[in-house]
């Protein structure tokens, strides 16, 4: 039984106590580093492994999706972008060529306007000149018959004149004078 003691007690390292208990910080027994480093190395495997094998792989996906998305999208604009420019382009030469076949419109109203109303201006003046000639006729008429209606006032006030004198004249004498003294 001696030995068995002496043989626990021999195989207790530098790093465990009589009682099983650690001596320190286990982490740092140069005993049990190779063992340490042995158990570190595999976990730094697995976790190599697992992060190549699943989440690498799934997070650089996401990346590249991420990163296609943005350029398809820069891309989308992009084209919209140069799209609403040949729209404004559009819509500013629309908008000029209206502007232009107003003025054009606008133009030939007002020569239609003019045409007509130098039409009607003729139509008004050649109606004036055929009123203001007829106007001139009845004038004409008017004083010829005045110039009449005045010989006759004056033959026959003539002939009452001669006659409330007790002169007897024929009609004769009577129109004669009157014609000379009316002309002048």
């Amino acid at each position: 039984m001696a030995s068995e003691t002496h043989d626990a007690a021999g195989t207790a390292s530098a790093c465990v106590d009589a009682g099983g208990g650690a001596i320190g910080m286990p982490q740092l027994c140069g005993e049990w580093m190779g063992n340490q480093v042995f158990w570190l190395v595999i976990t730094l495997i697995v976790i190599f492994f697992i992060l190549s094998r699943i989440a690498l792989p799934r997070i650089a996906a996401v990346l590249s999706e991420r990163q296609g998305t943005i350029t398809n999208d820069l891309a989308a604009a992009e084209d919209l972008k140069v799209k609403a420019q040949e729209a404004e382009e559009a819509y500013n030469k629309a908008l000029a060529d209206a502007r232009a076949e107003a003025q054009n419109i606008v133009a030939e109203t007002k020569a239609d306007i003019k045409a007509e109303l130098d039409v009607a201006t003729a139509k008004a003046d050649a109606e004036i000149a055929a009123k203001a000639a007829e106007g001139e006729k009845a004038i004409a008429e008017i004083r010829a018959n005045a110039l009449e209606s005045v010989k006759d006032v004056a033959k026959d006030t003539a002939k009452e004149l001669i006659s409330a004198m007790g002169v007897k004249a024929d009609a004769r004498s009577i129109t004669s004078s009157v014609t000379a003294k009316l002309k002048g």
